[in-house]
């Protein structure tokens, strides 16, 4: 069991700056561990509206600044640059801490923090609403821990003393540094989880159709199916996906599975590796950014189009374990009418 607690905050006063998924969760979290949270928001925006309604203050960004002794900065990758420089620079005192839970813009030097303040890192290893579920349970999520700049000596303390706050502590605390945090972060997203996965789905997907089998039994297996597998994984490793899938199946993983994903594949890995360390990934993504996105709005225009996902809004919508009510079963079924 960690040692780690929150006892080195418990007289600050802590800005959330941001209050998404993981804002709503870090600021919910604190407050109930007896922290002073008050929450950075757009007046009248609906993230003003939602803190409020959960209990909490909230301020103008600027102001919740001001007088913070850490400020947690958890708005998207690409909103930091300016939010720190129009809400964060100017007001943050000498001393404070600007903690991230992801270090795309410190690392890349989209922003450079003031000298005379900590600049630390604490990324919970799971989505907003796990992080803040499991903290009810009296529980928590692992959290990476990491420290960019140490101007008090006290940086990578706060780090901990707020991890134990999000309920990190209960869980796991692994010393990391913003260098290797957004980099393996990145390429986890790229190569495996997010492009490596959907297309891996969509490719096996089409090899199906293309070779004339229905597309409701291709998604059945590409995609509905995944889950399944991922679960195992998720629970045991490869050891539990092994020990609850058939031999055949174990047979045809060990003899097939790297003939799909082979060398070549590993090989181009390490180039998509090589564009996220040398900052190629970075720059372009900043540029995409700054031009409105048109190349990001045409791939995922792209990807919602695709038969895969005609097919899978059908099939989801006869899967009654889906929906929250009977009424939302009832709609889908109407619908699915509908379209034939």
């Amino acid at each position: 069991m960690s040692t780690d607690t929150t006892e080195l905050l418990k007289n600050a006063r802590i800005a959330v700056i941001g209050y998404g998924s993981q804002g709503r969760a870090h600021a919910l979290n604190l407050h109930d561990s007896g922290l002073h949270v008050v929450v950075g928001a757009r007046p009248g925006g609906p993230s003003w509206q939602k803190a409020q309604d959960d209990g909490l203050e909230v301020a103008k960004p600027a102001d919740a600044v001001r007088d913070a002794d850490l400020v947690a900065l958890l708005t998207p990758d690409m909103v930091q640059p300016k939010v720190y420089t129009d809400s964060i620079e100017p007001y943050i005192k000498p001393g404070a801490a600007l903690l991230f839970a992801h270090g795309f813009n410190v690392h890349f030097g989209q922003i450079t923090p003031r000298p005379d303040i900590d600049v630390n890192l604490v990324a919970p290893k799971g989505p907003g609403a796990l992080v803040r579920s499991e903290y009810e349970r009296g529980r928590g999520v692992p959290c990476l821990i990491a420290v960019a700049h140490d101007a008090t000596g006290q940086s990578e303390a706060k780090a901990r003393a707020y991890a134990a706050g999000i309920g990190g502590a209960r869980a796991m605390l692994i010393a990391t540094d913003f260098k290797e945090e957004t980099e393996t972060d990145l390429f986890g997203e790229q190569a495996v989880l997010c492009g490596g996965a959907s297309e891996l789905v969509t490719k096996g997907f089409e090899t199906l159709v293309e070779a004339g089998y229905q597309p409701e039994i291709a998604y059945y297996e590409v995609m509905h199916e995944l889950k399944l597998i991922v679960d195992l994984f998720y629970e045991g490793g490869l050891a539990k996906m092994l020990q609850f899938v058939s031999e055949t199946a174990q047979y045809g993983d060990y003899t097939r599975g790297p003939r799909v994903v082979d060398a070549g594949t590993k090989e181009r890995m390490k180039a998509v590796l090589k564009e996220i360390q040398d900052g190629t990934f970075a720059r372009e993504w900043t540029a995409e950014y700054a031009a409105g996105l048109p190349n990001y709005k045409k791939y995922k225009q792209a990807d919602l189009e695709h038969p895969i996902e005609k097919v899978g809004a059908k099939l989801r919508a006869r899967m009654a374990w889906l929906h929250k009510d009977k009424a939302a079963v009832s709609k889908a079924d109407e619908n699915l009418k509908k379209t034939g």
